[in-house]
């Protein structure tokens, strides 16, 4: 019996070991050279097999997405916990999201590269930081491959299409939420909590030396003591560690066919982009953009670099980090008034030591017009300009909670989704609250997203007694997740779900009027309403345009009526004070 157990032993130690055995953990990216990137299946297949042999790795399929095909969450943790309840506890925790736009793969690879080496000891694994990704979160247009569509990237030789299954970009939809990728995301983000978040990127736009440019969220935007660390610890330190291991690096150039030399300002990450979404959860964010024309090796190689510089800072920081957020999170509870709107403060700028290339406009033999053209031969470093501060240009009071009717429920869903904590009314009831009406606005001409989004909203405020239902909803602000409540539900916020269609429904006049009908209705109204009559003769004599328009007369009188109907222009999100 003895002999039989250990030939059994054996048996199972060489399986063990032809299995592992039979694992290749070279990437797509090395065996050609630099030159390609790997598919949706190789990559996930990758994962797979990683998370087989090594006891640190976990990988799962977590929510769906518009392709049809799920969306992966791979985690790294040293003590090989995978719940992230318990790792909150202890260590800080680093997203990663790649593929957002395959056709910018470099994360993709880079970060196949950065785990592969992790648990194999290449490179030291981190004891205080957990490392999620998403391996490729547009799996769409990761499946949708071809050699052309990056009109201006330099490889490799096959990639995948901006779009996603249903050709929304991506990085513009985690407010709206019109994807089901999007709304996995949300899953996805709230369960991991993130304290920092990286999404990897290539850039468009200007030429110039550098392989690495980032784009930290604003962080004026990010706001208080944790903005500043961003702006005047992390970010020097990244940029630091990187010009240690010979990588230069500069802020994301946010220029458009002109030269950077001129000057530009930081881009601001609106809620719309992943490091707008992820900075109201008081998230570390930034985006890695490479450089469009650099090799595609060597765009792969300075990812990996950075993440890694990255992993390092918050191994450091980790506590740091971690007390700045939980005092952001309680700071915004307690602040009377949230910033929605914002500008360049062109009182303050940073001064850049630019790398980048002679450029001039020439005629175009092709066009005849003036085009731009760069001259690689002459490269420089300048002192330029750059605006990384903005200010607020609109501020709305905080209210103690919003209430929202329950037939709203395309609301009240994605609210649910971003872990917003809500009550019902047990009740009918009635109390006052104070409510906008949309007094002007502006709309795109042109579909941006499916969309045709308003902005330069106006709004007029009134207090008001108003009855809710049993079943409606009370939204206190008193939680974490007081900044998506803001940007979401105060309609003049630039990525607001009003100006983002989700009530166009109240722009519409449901009910009219005939105006032979209303015509003799009118004119009793006017003799009951003597002060009414003096607004309507004096509003004829001031206003011509007014004065000659019969219909416009009698849709004015219309307006002043209890015949007009109350949902028009009323926004159906009450504040409570």
């Amino acid at each position: 019996m003895k002999k039989f157990c250990c030939i059994l032993l054996l048996f199972y130690a060489c399986s063990s070991e032809k299995k592992q055995a039979t694992f290749d953990f070279n990437t797509k990216f090395e065996s050609s050279n630099g030159t390609e990137t790997a598919t949706y299946e190789e990559t996930i297949n990758f994962y797979e097999r990683l998370a087989e042999t090594y006891p640190e790795i976990n990988l799962k399929a977590m929510g769906s997405t518009d392709s049809g095909m799920p969306l992966h969450v791979v985690t790294v943790n040293a003590d090989a916990d995978f719940d992230f309840t318990e790792i909150r506890k202890n260590k800080r925790i680093l997203l990663i999201n790649n593929g957002i736009h395959p056709g910018e793969p470099d994360g993709i690879d880079a970060t196949m590269l950065l785990f592969r080496d992790i648990v194999q000891g290449k490179i030291e694994m981190p004891k205080t930081t957990v490392l999620v990704t998403i391996p490729i979160y547009n799996v769409g247009g990761s499946l949708n491959r071809n050699p052309t569509s990056r009109t201006n990237q330099n490889g490799p030789k096959m990639y995948g299409f901006r779009g996603n299954a249903r050709n929304f970009d991506l990085n513009r939809d985690f407010i709206k939420s019109d994807t089901k990728n999007a709304r996995s995301f949300a899953e996805i983000y709230h369960l991991v909590k993130p304290d920092v978040f990286i999404d990897n990127h290539v850039s468009n736009g200007a030429d110039y030396q550098y392989t690495l440019t980032h784009l930290f969220t604003q962080h004026n935007k990010l706001g208080g003591n944790l903005g500043t660390y961003l702006n005047e610890e992390l970010m020097p330190g990244l940029e630091q560690k990187l010009t240690e291991k010979s990588w230069d690096v500069t802020p994301y150039v946010n220029v458009f066919n002109t030269v950077p030399e001129k000057g530009f300002s930081q881009f601001m990450d609106h809620p719309r982009y992943s490091t707008g979404y992820s900075t109201l959860w008081n998230s570390l964010g930034m985006m890695v953009e490479t450089h469009m024309l650099k090799p595609y090796k060597q765009r792969v190689e300075g990812t990996y670099e950075l993440m890694k510089s990255m992993i390092e800072l918050t191994e450091k920081d980790g506590e740091k980090i971690a007390a700045l957020r939980k005092a952001a999170f309680e700071a915004f509870k307690n602040q009377s008034s949230y910033p929605i709107q914002w500008e360049v403060d062109s009182s303050k700028r940073s001064t850049l030591q630019f790398k980048g290339y002679e450029g001039q406009m020439i005629k175009s033999t092709l066009t005849g017009a003036d085009r731009l053209k760069y001259d690689r031969s002459k490269p420089f470093t300048k002192a330029v300009a750059y605006q990384n501060y903005f200010k607020p240009s609109l501020e709305v009071q905080i209210p103690k909670a919003y209430v929202i009717p329950q037939g709203w429920w395309q609301v009240i869903e994605l609210l649910k989704i971003n872990a917003i904590e809500m009550t019902q009314f047990k009740r009918d009831t009635s109390f006052s609250v104070s409510a906008y009406r949309i007094k002007d606005y502006d709309t795109r001409t042109a579909a941006y997203e499916g969309h045709y989004a308003h902005y330069d909203v106006n709004v007029e405020t009134s207090e008001k007694e108003m009855s809710f239902r049993k079943g409606d909803y009370f939204i206190s602000t008193q939680q974490d997740g007081i900044r998506y409540l803001l940007e979401t539900l105060e309609p003049q916020a630039t990525d607001s779900f009003f100006n983002w269609n989700f009530f166009d429904t109240i722009l519409q006049q449901k009910e009219g009027f005939s105006p032979y009908v209303w015509e003799d209705m009118a004119a009793e109204l006017l003799k009951k309403h003597p002060n009414l009559k003096a607004e309507f003769l004096q509003k004829k004599n001031k206003d011509q345009d007014f004065a000659n328009n019969w219909y416009a007369q009698l849709d004015w009188l219309h307006k002043q009526s209890p015949n007009y109907e109350q949902a028009h222009l009323n926004y159906p999100v009450y504040r409570v004070f």
